[in-house]
């Protein structure tokens, strides 16, 4: 008897794993998403201020150039190219020239590990995301974190028009239902196995 109560609980225990197992769809969440990065140059009110005023330069050039980008891979390719790094190096120094200040600017595409942020009715899981990092001076300040796509950076739009965003830029509506109730706590531990898998696979 004690054999086949052991045997069930055993089933029991391996049903509740895999379902809290991460499926492919959550895994390409990490894969399809594009975030943007913007490091002050340190906590001072004007340098905090001024981090803003880059961001808000950065974004309006972001959303020029990816306009017309259907993918992630687009938008990746159109940001990587050095000219339009040069465009957006460019930009933010004139940001910074227009408050008054000299500080370098550096602008860089490529992996970055991101803590678990909120946006709105969003939430995204910690994990490593393909990064635009933008580091102001000498980068000692609080950050502005955002998604840059699928657009959201700007966005103060409802979840259909967020929803939409995502469904036009290839997600599937069961991705975009995983950063939206995240939060639920089965998601919390599926994203918190699924980032323990990625970091093994570093």
């Amino acid at each position: 008897m004690k054999k086949i109560f052991y045997l069930f609980f055993a089933l029991f225990l391996t049903v509740m794993v895999i379902g809290l197992l991460p499926v492919h769809s959550e895994a390409e969440l990490y894969e399809n998403v594009l975030r943007l990065h913007v490091i002050a140059n340190s906590d001072s009110d004007e340098d905090q201020a001024l981090k803003l005023k880059v961001r808000d330069r950065i974004l309006a050039e972001v959303e020029t150039l990816v306009a017309d980008c259907e993918s992630f891979e687009d938008a990746e390719t159109v940001l990587s190219k050095e000219e339009n790094l040069a465009l957006l190096t460019a930009a933010a120094e004139n940001a910074v020239r227009a408050e008054g200040f000299d500080y370098p600017i550096s602008i860089s595409l490529g992996e970055e590990r991101y803590p678990k942020k909120s946006y709105e009715s969003l939430c995204f899981p910690s994990g490593v995301y393909t990064s635009l990092q933008v580091k102001i001076g000498e980068s000692g300040g609080q950050n502005w974190w955002c998604v840059l796509f699928p657009q959201l950076c700007l966005s103060a739009a409802s979840k259909s028009e967020n929803e939409d965003k995502f469904i036009s830029a290839g997600f599937t509506p069961e991705q975009y239902k995983i950063v939206t109730d995240n939060d639920e706590g089965q998601y919390e531990v599926r994203f918190k196995i699924l980032e323990i898998i990625q970091n093994i696979g570093k």
